[in-house]
C-alpha cells in the first residue's frame, strides 16, 4: 500500500525567504519536532545529488536515513528521495506565492513501506499527516516571529 499524504499552510513572508529557509538542512530540527539531527555526507551547498543523513523519531521507534537531492529548482521546489530501510520515501516541498507578500508551502511525502510497515500503512499515513501539520504550524510560527522579519 502506498502511502501519500500532502499538508500545506501559508507563511506572511516572501517566497524566497520560506524556501531559503525551509530547505537548509541545518534548520530541520529547529522546526521539525522528530527530527533529531541532520549531517551533510557531500559537500554544502545543496543541489541534485547531495546526501543528508537523518536520525529521527517517529512512531516511537528512532529512525537513521540518507536522503538524496533529486530535484532542486531554487525558490519553487526541492525533492529528496531515500530507498533504505523498512519504509522507502520521497519528501517534496513546494513554495508558491500566495497574494502579494505571503508563501503556500506544499509538504508532500510519498512512500511504500515493506514488510510489517505494509500492513500499518494506514496508522503511519495518519500519523505522518498528524506530524506534518504541527511541523508546518512550527515553521510558520518561527518564521513569523518579529524578529525573523
Amino acid at each position: 500500500m502506498v502511502v501519500d499524504v500532502q499538508t500545506e499552510t501559508v507563511i506572511g513572508l516572501p517566497r524566497d525567504l520560506v524556501a531559503g529557509y525551509t530547505i537548509d538542512p541545518s534548520h530541520a530540527p529547529e522546526w521539525y519536532a522528530n527530527i533529531e539531527s541532520v549531517e551533510w555526507e557531500t559537500p554544502a551547498p545543496l543541489s541534485v545529488g547531495s546526501r543528508l543523513a537523518f536520525v529521527a523519531r517517529f512512531l516511537g521507534r528512532r529512525l537513521a536515513y540518507t536522503y538524496e537531492i533529486v530535484a532542486l529548482v531554487p525558490g519553487e521546489r526541492l525533492t529528496m528521495r531515500t530507498a533504505q530501510g523498512p519504509f522507502p520515501m520521497e519528501t517534496t516541498y513546494t513554495f508558491a506565492d500566495h497574494g502579494t507578500a505571503a508563501t503556500r508551502v506544499t509538504l508532500r511525502n510519498r512512500g511504500e513501506p515493506k514488510g510489517f510497515s505494509a500492513i500499518s500503512a494506514p496508522l503511519i499515513a495518519r500519523a505522518m499527516r498528524r506530524a506534518n501539520t504541527k511541523d508546518l504550524a512550527a515553521l510558520k510560527a518561527l518564521l513569523e516571529q518579529p524578529h525573523r522579519a
